[in-house]
């Protein structure tokens, strides 16, 4: 059997395999590097929302560098002190009107008192000023107060004027306490009137009385027998009727405190039996 024959000489090692190596290396490095770009390319805002959206759900405020939970401080809290009970509003209540006195009161008021009555509410009405709304006069038949139609009615009414009230409470005040009669004249000028509810100036005057009358009954309580209203219409002027400074004088209730002279023409208050 013959000898295997003898290469005549041996392979020579590749030294150039470590390049299959390098090669795969690099491969794989460039795949990490398109990798890495690719993820760096995302949408940058939108990232963002979600992470503050996160941060949000989370509690955490977004406003500061490093994330912070809005956990409120309570160190700087107090006790809340204690509410005191809301105390209703004092309700001031005006002063109740003067009661008239029982028979006599201040007594009968004559020249002297009414001296002082008339200062009174002179006084009163330059405070106020209201010397154009009212005028005094002493006379026989006593103190005469002369309510002005301009300031406390409106032409071709009987109904006082509310603004003027106050003036006719300060003269009631002044008059309240003392025992005489009081008599409220209703005038008018000669100037014709015709309506439905005054037919004629006798009407109006009469109206204009008794609406004083009622008013010192009702709300300041004088007495009924103290009080008498009557109605002259145009028949008793105190100045021309033919200008108008003098209708304007002429229309007037007069509220008369009445002397001792000046209650004579007044009937008894006692009943009268007939003969």
């Amino acid at each position: 059997m013959g000898r295997k024959k003898k290469h005549d000489h041996e392979k020579e090692p590749n030294h150039e395999r470590w390049l299959v190596s390098y090669a795969d290396f690099i491969t794989l490095l460039f795949a990490v590097f398109v990798t890495l770009y690719a993820m760096g390319q995302t949408d940058k805002k939108k990232a963002q929302e979600v992470i503050e959206s996160i941060q949000q759900s989370f509690g955490i405020s977004s406003s500061s560098s490093a994330p912070a939970f809005n956990i409120i401080d309570s160190t700087g809290f107090r006790p809340i002190p204690d509410i005191p009970p809301r105390e209703s509003p004092t309700i001031i209540k005006p002063p109740p009107p003067p009661q008239a006195p029982e028979k006599g009161g201040l007594g009968r008021a004559e020249i002297r008192e009414f001296e002082k009555i008339k200062a009174t509410i002179l006084s009163f009405l330059q405070d106020k000023g209201a010397q154009d709304k009212v005028s005094l006069v002493i006379d026989p038949r006593g103190l005469v107060i002369s309510l002005k139609e301009a300031g406390f009615f409106d032409s071709g009414s009987a109904a006082v004027r509310p603004e003027s009230l106050p003036l006719l409470d300060n003269i009631a005040t002044a008059i309240a306490n003392y025992s005489n009669a009081i008599r409220i004249e209703g005038h008018t000028d000669n100037v014709p009137i015709k309506t439905s509810v005054f037919p004629s100036n006798w009407e109006l005057s009469t109206a204009r009385a008794t609406s004083i009358v009622r008013y010192l009954i009702e709300t300041r309580t004088f007495p009924p027998d103290k009080l008498s209203a009557i109605g002259y219409g145009e028949y008793r002027p105190i100045d021309d009727n033919s200008s108008a400074e003098g209708r304007q004088k002429n229309r007037r209730v007069d509220v008369v405190m009445l002397s001792r002279e000046g209650e004579q023409g007044e009937p008894d208050k006692g009943v009268r039996k007939e003969e």
